[in-house]
């Protein structure tokens, strides 16, 4: 019987174990946390957003764009559903978003224990893990935590480290299944990165994704708190790199809101360039993002013609946010009082452009703290895509947010951990060339 030690008790972690274990494998996961699966909590803010039924190869992201989808293709988002339903949990479909049926986080994390604890896996908390000496058997060294006291407050419990104790873990396979660098209060903090570089794998430079975008302008801090239905243009240097639409939301520092987030990771990865002049990065707004630019002067022209009589001031009321509007007359150069009718035609495009096309110069994004995925990880060119197996280390295996790979909001980074956990934890079990799934 092989036996497999994962460094991660996360979802693409515990997803690894249970096939592994499934596999006929003994398995032994390595946690470093106090508890198995936090990041499983705070997602769906606190709903869990476990897959979603859209699949496509875009909704995936990394140097190698087509690596995630070919994970994705091997275990579906019907297989993630399937097993799901078969440990207890009935989804409920939200315009293609996946839930429990209950829209508790708690649920999806619940079943997943469960599972492991009904296969026998062994689970190791508190444990950090300092190096991985490859070979036969893989020879783990780690640290265990000790906590022997608690200082309580009315807010929170805290652990306070008492001491630390050698512990050596033995294994035919590790794999690594630590995350990457985003949120790293729920134990991603780029330590797996570290233990992958030092088995001689190349690491793409992490930045923050889904993430809120800072902006430069001060009229952000009029918007403060307003959400409006728009699209989000991502420009660097010019040229379009993304593009979404649906609800934005305005923060005094920028954008926030999904479709901020799904162009977030262009503007991390420009600035996170190494080079010696800093790009230009641009967030165009488009607050008629289901007119074309022909179609959206045709509307405005004819709601001129309608509310001739009206003062500019109130010429948006009923059609965007009353701050949006007068913002939008403010940066036209255009007196509130001023009547609709009276309008030039150079005012009049003034306000076409920037209805469709509100500029703002993007700064940077939030850090890893606010970031709900990293950008980057382990390089997908030195891991076999059919296996999640290293082509450097034999016996390595990768799952989850370390590797290269991020996938757009709506339960796709979710989907990335199941996919890739089922095939890591499948495939580091299969002894002489044969299945025993």
């Amino acid at each position: 019987m092989k036996r497999i030690l994962i460094i991660g008790g996360g979802a693409s972690g515990m997803m690894a174990a249970i096939f592994a274990k499934r596999s006929g494998a003994d398995v032994v996961i390595l946690e470093h946390g106090n508890k198995l699966g936090k990041k499983i909590l705070a997602t769906g803010n606190g709903r869990c957003n476990f897959t979603n039924i859209e699949q496509r190869p875009d909704c995936y992201r990394g140097d190698e764009p087509t690596f995630g989808w070919n994970g994705i293709r091997q275990f579906s988002a019907q297989d993630t559903i399937r097993f799901f339903l078969e440990l207890g949990i009935y989804s409920k479909n939200r315009n293609g978003y996946l839930y429990p049926h209950s829209d508790q986080a708690s649920a999806i994390l619940s079943v997943l224990l469960a599972e492991l604890d009904r296969l026998g896996v062994q689970v190791e908390t508190n444990i950090e893990v300092k190096e991985i000496f490859p070979g036969k058997p893989f020879r783990v060294r780690a640290v265990r935590h000790l906590f022997s006291e608690e200082r309580k407050s009315k807010k929170r419990t805290i652990l306070v480290k008492t001491g630390e104790e050698a512990v050596p873990f033995k294994g035919d396979a590790v794999i690594l299944a630590c995350g990457g660098m985003a949120a790293p209060s729920t134990g991603s903090d780029g330590s797996g990165l570290a233990l992958a570089e030092t088995l001689g794998h190349s690491i793409v430079s992490c930045t923050p994704a889904l993430v809120q975008i800072c902006c430069r302008e001060s009229w952000f801090r009029e918007l403060s708190g307003v959400r409006a239905s728009a699209g989000i243009r991502l420009l660097v240097d010019g040229e379009i790199q993304a593009a979404d639409t649906g609800e934005v939301q305005f923060t005094d520092y920028g954008l926030s809101g999904i479709p901020a987030f799904q162009v977030s990771r262009y503007a991390s990865k420009a600035f996170g360039r190494k080079e010696n002049e800093m790009p230009e990065v641009r967030a165009e707004i488009d607050f008629l993002p289901e007119f074309t630019m022909e179609q959206a002067a045709a509307f405005l022209k004819n709601r001129i013609r309608l509310l001739e009589d009206r003062p500019m001031d109130q010429f948006f009321v009923g059609l965007f946010h009353e701050k949006i509007g007068q913002l939008l007359v403010r940066l036209a150069s255009l007196g509130g009082e001023k009547k609709a009718g009276d309008l030039e035609e150079d005012e009049i495009q003034r306000i076409i452009k920037l209805t469709k096309c509100l500029s703002a110069v993007v700064t940077g994004t939030n850090g890893f703290e606010q970031a709900q995925v990293c950008a980057g990880g382990v390089s997908t060119k030195e891991i076999d895509g059919e296996t999640m197996e290293s082509r450097i280390v034999p016996g390595l295996y990768f799952a989850g947010e370390i590797m290269d790979v991020d996938g757009i909001c709506g339960g796709y980074n979710l989907q990335w951990a199941w996919s890739s956990g089922q095939i890591a934890g499948r495939h580091a079990a299969i002894e002489d060339g044969k299945e025993n799934i």
